[in-house]
């Protein structure tokens, strides 16, 4: 990125810019409506299963989980869902364009930090009064409501549930000498953990890996560090940063240390741009590192055909004992120019049940996004599976909202992204600086 190349004042006036521009964008895209439709009063309180077909969108990195949702619900309603998944990067342009000329599907399914700014544009249509009929509504994934109720108007329910979790390669570990049962408790732990593996001098494997141009990976692993000492990123209503923290520093300062060290950060770490941000751990080359839950079904198929034991264990904080997670994945909600609302709400209404989400989560060893289900359908899992549910039983974890949350850190070149080159492969002494620029795209 050329950002890097410029002197600290040069550098901040064309980030300033660029965040300008990447507001301005969107805001176009979607035509800058806060007002949103409302579903019609006389909707079923199941909604209506009459062999309509009703259009999805969901963005590739959740596929699997997607496919296996719709094909469940294909498989026992007259109803027909017809899903097509959107590349992560081609997202917002979708939206934006099929906004603009009225072609949003009936049902559509998004990154929940993105959530919000959809939202707030009238993406969606307002199903207050649905939502609140579900008799299990306090048992459901609240970030993901949250993340789409504007000035009360419930816009949105949980479609995927991703959290990220801390995983280490147990055969690296019994080569570097260290327990393989026991992943780090603290950061120190992780850093400590990690170097011993780099010091394994492996070709090709590293003691950890981070997305460092992806914005979106980026906060998704190391935001629960913060949240776990009970420190927080950004003000309550997402306006402005706080990320100049004691914990965050720590956390930085752990990964200046290995991207200084030999083999601490695996070759490609600085330039990754997501896009294969989980293949390393995958593939049996990195010792330890954060890791999205949703990605670890096919290590743990892989590991069945003889691939290496990966270890599992909730993200910790940089003192013992202290853990948390991104509660991340999918939010989904009835479109704007949807006219199925009742089709689609039957689609909804279907996929929060009890019994749909331990027949379709549960049973297939992924993450549910109802408490009860989490809690009592897993007792014959995986322990690994058990230790992904209980970060989020346990209540620690957090998902983050803004209406500029994409701009300030998702984005290519947003400023959260410059602020971790900088403090990790950088002189890591701008921390005050770059926690102010991500403000200022907050704040506007």
């Amino acid at each position: 990125m050329v950002f890097f190349k410029f002197g600290h004042s040069a550098r901040r006036a064309v980030v300033s810019l660029a965040a300008a521009a990447m507001l301005v964008a969107p805001l176009a895209a979607c035509g800058g409506s806060s007002s949103s439709n409302s579903a019609p009063a006389d909707i079923p309180a199941e909604g209506t299963d009459d062999g309509t077909s009703i259009t999805m969108w969901t963005r590739a990195p959740l596929e699997r989980q997607a496919q296996a949702v719709v094909k469940a619900y294909n498989e026992s309603h007259k109803n027909q869902v017809k899903l097509e998944i959107i590349p992560n990067d081609d997202m917002e342009g979708r939206v934006g364009g099929a906004s603009q000329t009225d072609s949003l599907p009936d049902v559509l399914a998004g990154d929940v930090v993105r959530i919000p700014y959809w939202a707030s544009e009238g993406i969606f249509t307002d199903i207050t009064k649905q939502i609140d009929s579900l008799d299990n509504l306090k048992d459901l994934q609240q970030g993901h409501i949250d993340a789409g109720t504007i000035d009360g108007a419930k816009h949105t329910l949980p479609f995927i549930t991703d959290v990220s979790v801390m995983v280490w390669n147990k055969n690296l570990y019994k080569e570097a000498g260290l327990d393989p049962e026991k992943g780090p408790t603290s950061v120190d732990e992780f850093l400590s953990q990690a170097k011993a593996v780099a010091g394994l001098n492996k070709d090709g494997v590293a003691g950890s890996y981070l997305a460092g141009q992806s914005g979106g990976a980026l906060v998704f692993t190391l935001f629960p560090s913060v949240w776990a000492d009970g420190e927080q990123v950004m003000n309550e209503d997402g306006t402005a940063a706080s990320l100049d923290n004691d914990s965050m520093k720590t956390v930085l300062d752990a990964y200046h240390e290995l991207a200084n060290t030999p083999n601490g950060l695996g070759a490609g770490s600085k330039e990754e741009t997501g896009a294969t941000w989980t293949a390393p751990f995958a593939n049996g080359k990195v010792g330890v590192m954060q890791y999205p839950n949703t990605s670890l079904n096919d290590v743990f198929d892989a590991e069945k055909s003889g691939g290496f034991e990966a270890g599992v264990t909730p993200i910790p904080g940089t003192k013992d004992g202290k853990t948390s997670t991104f509660l991340g994945g999918d939010a989904m909600g009835i479109s704007k120019d949807s006219k199925h609302v009742a089709q689609a709400w039957n689609f909804l209404h279907w996929l929060m049940q009890d019994k749909t989400q331990a027949e379709v989560f549960a049973k297939n060893g992924y993450t549910a996004s109802n408490i009860q289900t989490l809690k009592t359908a897993y007792k014959d899992a995986d322990p690994r599976i058990q230790t992904i549910n209980s970060t989020i039983i346990d209540g620690s974890g957090q998902t983050p909202k803004s209406a500029a949350f994409n701009e300030a850190f998702n984005a290519a070149g947003s400023p959260w992204q410059i602020l971790i080159q900088n403090a990790v492969w950088g002189a890591n002494d701008s921390l005050a600086a770059d926690n102010k620029a991500v403000t200022e795209v907050l704040a506007q």
